[in-house]
């Protein structure tokens, strides 16, 4: 969450339908991340704080209706908002008694998908808990926008602190550079510049110099993760 924008997740397979609902939720003031299959939305879904999550029915992989139990098995009660073009009575109960929050229908009005997603939002307690983000001795606190490690305090340009949230929000996953391109920079292509380097090698240094353990890796040609130690 950035300057008190709610974090949602899309897991979506079909690429129009996915950039459609991401754009009309952007628009709708909330940060968008979102998943193509029902693995990886399932992983995003467990290790990061979202307000709500969307969830497509028919999903590669894990089934939509599968990861919302998995989820609610492992005690992830994030309000999830089912989308789906199978529009049965049946179909809706079984999404809703899976642990689904709300049962929306292809096609669908997207002013009526961001309406959905803001009355689940209001009802997370993402929206308190998201105020501080924690990994290992590490403290993000998103509303003064600053952070500490072992209680002392990290220096941190506007930028920076964006790169290190980012990072946080995908714990313990290999976050790819032009991820952090296009969720940071809000660019969609590499301009043939090190800048991701730069930032992730700048917010390392403040990060991890002197501590008891590294919190930031880099994965050999692919991008960065961020993970403490079990």
């Amino acid at each position: 969450m950035s300057g008190g924008r709610m974090h949602v997740l899309v897991i979506e397979d079909e690429p129009e339908t996915r950039a459609q609902i991401i754009d009309a939720l952007d628009c709708g003031g909330f940060d968008v991340d979102h998943a193509v299959t029902g693995d990886e939305g399932f992983n995003r879904a467990r290790s990061s704080n979202y307000a709500v999550i969307t969830v497509d029915r028919m999903l590669p992989g894990m089934e939509g209706i599968a990861l919302i139990r998995r989820l609610r098995d492992e005690g992830v009660l994030t309000p999830a908002l089912i989308v789906s073009a199978l529009g049965e009575i049946d179909d809706r109960v079984r999404g809703l008694r899976a642990g689904g929050d709300d049962y929306l229908v292809k096609p669908f009005a997207f002013a009526e998908l961001v309406a959905r997603v803001e009355a689940l939002a209001r009802r997370s307690d993402v929206v308190v808990r998201e105020t501080m983000l924690r990994v290992g001795d590490l403290e993000l606190d998103l509303v003064s926008r600053s952070a500490t490690r072992c209680g002392r305090k990290i220096e941190l340009l506007p930028r920076e602190f964006q790169v290190l949230e980012y990072l946080v929000r995908n714990q313990g996953q290999v976050v790819p550079r032009a991820m952090l391109l296009q969720h940071v920079w809000d660019l969609h292509f590499d301009p043939t510049t090190n800048i991701i380097d730069v930032y992730v090698g700048r917010v390392r240094r403040k990060v991890d110099t002197a501590q008891a353990y590294p919190l930031i890796h880099t994965i050999r040609g692919v991008g960065f993760c961020l993970r403490a130690p079990h």
